[in-house]
């Protein structure tokens, strides 16, 4: 298997060499770089398979860095911030960002949450959908999905609204998959948070609002209702 190669770009010495240490003791291959502006050179350079983006760096800020690779790249973005109630956290997951981990960070639950990240990216299309019975290979689901103008190949992986392709993060993907699996049906951001995101545990809800808002504006602000209290819901 191929190892991974992640971009980190943190200005703080102490914790940029000791997260890099962290991490290749994991396994992974890591570009570590102390501002923006490197860090976007090594990222077109090396072409990494994930970021990791502080938000607070000189030269190009976590936020502006992580806009420039999205304007680019679908690869998966973690943003690290100091404060978990900061509007740098939104705005990280606003300018395309799919998680964030909050500093000081324990070693083995970054190497966890990129992980969960990369089995996202590495299986777009979600866990076992149908849960894999025989009795499902008997009756197999429509790979192309519609409602109204947007349609959705759950095979190809493609979307496109009025016959217009969209262009989605993985991440996105896999939330208007989950979507399109029960049209109508509330789904909870905890169910989300579990499904899309693969948190077993009670994550950061914001995550998902503003994941949610980024697909809204891809495929009809109408297109997703919110549930107030609940969760969201696909109008078929």
């Amino acid at each position: 298997m191929a190892e991974t190669h992640v971009l980190f770009v943190e200005d703080d010495d102490v914790i940029r060499e000791a997260t890099q240490l962290a991490l290749e003791r994991d396994g992974f291959v890591v570009t570590a770089m102390p501002d923006g502006l490197a860090g976007l050179e090594a990222f077109r350079a090396n072409r990494p398979d994930i970021a990791l983006l502080d938000v607070m760096v000189p030269g190009l800020d976590g936020v502006s860095l992580c806009r420039r690779i999205r304007d680019e790249s679908t690869v998966p973005v973690i943003m690290l911030s100091a404060r978990a109630d900061s509007i740098d956290v939104v705005l990280g997951l606003e300018a395309g960002a799919d998680d964030y981990v909050t500093k000081p960070f324990d070693g083995a639950v970054l190497v966890a949450r990129i992980r969960a990240v990369l089995r996202r990216f590495g299986h777009a299309s979600g866990p076992d959908r149908n849960g894999g019975g025989a009795a499902e290979a008997d009756a197999p689901a429509e790979a192309v999905l519609r409602f109204g103008d947007l349609e959705v190949d759950t095979e190809g992986m493609e979307v496109r609204k009025a016959g217009e392709p969209v262009a989605l993060t993985p991440t996105e993907m896999r939330l208007l998959l989950e979507f399109s699996d029960a049209p109508g049906t509330v789904l909870s951001r905890d169910r989300l948070l579990e499904r899309v995101w693969d948190y077993g545990w009670g994550g950061d809800t914001r995550v998902v609002d503003v994941h949610v808002q980024r697909l809204r504006g891809k495929i009809g602000q109408d297109r997703i209702e919110t549930v107030r209290g609940f969760g969201y819901k696909l109008r078929g």
